[in-house]
């Protein structure tokens, strides 16, 4: 079921709806813009990711991923029923945050034909009381995602414009250690983003220290400095 953030969005990048969720070459597409395919994606970039590298041999595809820098968590009695509740999220997303999906899709970008757009929003998340018959930790299921606000952008086209989440300061040889001090997020998210930094050629790993990988800025982004 489509939520109304992903409808929202669709509208935002492609306000013509007779061009929006078109077939091309045997998908369905959100939106198409002046010949460009427009795909948003609030789920994982990995769904994704046969699709959009069939479509990039013969067509030039912007994807669109909404991430939530901020989210009011709106509690429901029912579907249909009353609020009861509307608390802020603790969880403030990140352009950092992209790494998470970005493991399973960097076979797939950078590529000349793909543009990588990362909104920054604000969101309203509606939620409802969990089903019994479910068995499920949460106590909770989602209604719908609204889309209240869209706070910044990031635009990735090459291994250049990936290399901008790189943190000033960062020494010319560095560990996942400095990367996640400097980046101010866990370890665990820094080894990812420099997982996705070495297969885009971002950066190098050069060695090791200890039991830490030691990377360098990659040869591809200094050229392009």
């Amino acid at each position: 079921m489509e939520t109304s953030l992903h409808r929202q969005l669709k509208s935002l990048y492609c306000a013509d709806q007779s061009q929006q969720e078109v077939t091309v070459a045997g998908y369905r597409i959100d939106g198409v813009v002046e010949g460009t395919l427009i795909e948003i994606q609030c789920a994982s970039l990995g769904a994704i990711r046969n699709k959009i590298r069939a479509l990039l041999a013969e067509h030039d595809v912007l994807v669109v991923k909404p991430l939530a820098a901020k989210k009011q968590l709106v509690k429901y009695t029912r579907k249909g029923g009353r609020a009861v509740s509307r608390r802020a999220s603790p969880k403030h997303e990140s352009f950092h945050d992209l790494f998470l999906d970005l493991v399973h899709f960097v076979d797939v970008f950078p590529h000349p034909r793909l543009t990588l757009e990362v909104l920054l929003t604000e969101q309203e998340e509606h939620r409802l009381p969990a089903l019994k018959s479910r068995r499920t930790r949460k106590n909770y299921r989602v209604q719908d995602r609204c889309l209240s606000d869209v706070t910044d952008k990031l635009v990735l086209s090459d291994t250049a414009d990936l290399s901008s989440l790189l943190p000033r300061g960062l020494p010319p040889q560095f560990t996942t250690a400095e990367l996640a001090e400097l980046c101010e997020i866990p370890r665990w998210l820094a080894q990812k983003m420099a997982y996705c930094l070495r297969q885009t050629g971002a950066v190098a790993q050069i060695g090791k220290r200890g039991n830490a990988l030691i990377y360098e800025i990659g040869e591809l982004v200094q050229r392009a400095a």
